[in-house]
């Protein structure tokens, strides 16, 4: 049993565009699901701590027809967060960076969670996003001052599928980032798609690929936790 960190956007809203972003619940809630499965304990970060803002639109009929996602939602399972500040990073397994736009805006340059990455990273455990998560992974040095993600394979949410309405609210491209600091992979004919960049670095490329991404996660922490038992009784 593995102890997994996932970290939410608090939100971002801009008013005088009338958009209001955050994260995307089937990010979340998929890979969950696959990591509770296998018998997996899941926190919750977020920047501002307490309930962060959901994309409205990711519960919304046009995104969640079954109204699966919505559902989770509404039990009031995301509603308290740990302010990405006084996360413990040596305490947990994993750590995976829920996608949403809300990430670019308060995820991407937050300096706490670039170290809590960091440490998860240097003490052997996995970071992981999915979509737009990778947005933090872009801007996080090691302490050499190497990019985390430098030279590394990793996928995430494709400008041909931003929507048209959003591009010049956006912060930043992300498949550009991830092409200027990493080796950036779609697969356009694959309906859900996850890259492991090494051993402990996995992404996912958009919301159809998150129960894909957690199911990866957790036959990846299932696999360790198995080495880690060889290793004690060998």
């Amino acid at each position: 049993m593995a102890k997994v960190m996932a970290v939410l956007s608090s939100g971002y809203a801009d008013e005088k565009n009338n958009y209001v972003t955050g994260w995307w619940a089937e990010e979340l809630f998929a890979p969950i699901l696959a990591l509770q499965k296998d018998g997996h304990i899941v926190g919750l970060a977020s920047p501002d701590g307490g309930k962060p803002v959901v994309d409205p639109l990711s519960i919304s009929e046009e995104y969640d027809p079954d109204g699966t996602y919505k559902k989770l939602y509404e039990s009031g399972i995301a509603d308290k967060t740990t302010p990405i500040v006084d996360v413990k990073a040596s305490d947990y397994d994993a750590i995976f960076i829920v996608g949403g736009h809300g990430a670019m805006f308060d995820l991407a340059h937050n300096k706490d969670l670039h170290a809590i990455i960091n440490i998860v990273y240097e003490h052997g455990g996995i970071v992981g996003a999915v979509c737009h998560g990778p947005a933090p992974l872009i801007y996080t040095k090691t302490k050499e001052g190497r990019g985390f993600l430098e030279g590394l394979q990793v996928t995430g949410y494709p400008n041909d599928k931003e929507p048209e309405e959003v591009r010049g609210l956006l912060p930043f491209s992300l498949e550009d980032e991830l092409r200027r600091t990493a080796d950036y992979s779609d697969a356009p004919d694959e309906k859900a798609y996850v890259v492991w960049a090494n051993e402990r670095i996995v992404t996912g490329r958009d919301p159809q690929s998150s129960a894909l991404f957690g199911k990866e996660l957790a036959k990846k922490l299932a696999q360790i936790e198995e080495e880690k038992e060889e290793e004690f009784f060998a």
